[in-house]
């Protein structure tokens, strides 16, 4: 009979610190288990959520390919229906050339990707802690 059966006899030192290794480990085993089931429904309704905002995006790009189907039938009402659609198009054209020439010039203000300020603090912490060692 050991001593954890009989209530009137106190554990060990050792029993009480093998049961504390037990639950401690149950606990961070069931921790983690936790852990994973919240990440996967996050990652589920992640999933879910770009899915829809991919299909919203398509969905987008078919709505202005009307509108601006709809503006050039506009046009053609005074103009040729060809000449309404050219306009619309040149139009389309200047836009797309304006946010390229815009994109281009933030990338290249972007280049190169490298941290510069966390560079230079670096450089910073190295001297400081050369000047701290006496070298």
């Amino acid at each position: 009979m050991s001593t954890t059966d009989d209530p009137q006899v106190e554990p060990s030192l050792g029993e009480l610190f093998g049961r504390l290794s037990e639950q401690t480990s149950r606990l961070v085993h069931a921790e983690i288990e936790l852990a994973k089931a919240e990440m996967k429904a996050r990652a589920i309704r992640l999933g879910a959520g770009a899915g829809l905002l991919a299909a919203a995006g398509v969905l987008a790009l078919y709505a202005l390919d009307k509108l601006f189907d709809a503006a050039a039938l506009g046009l053609s009402v005074p103009l040729p229906p060809w000449l309404g659609f050219l306009i619309v198009g040149v139009v389309l054209l200047v836009v797309v050339g304006v946010l390229a020439a815009v994109g281009l010039r933030l990338l290249k203000a972007g280049n190169p990707p490298a941290p510069s300020r966390a560079a230079a603090n670096l450089k910073d912490d190295v001297e400081a802690l050369k000047k701290g060692l006496g070298r």
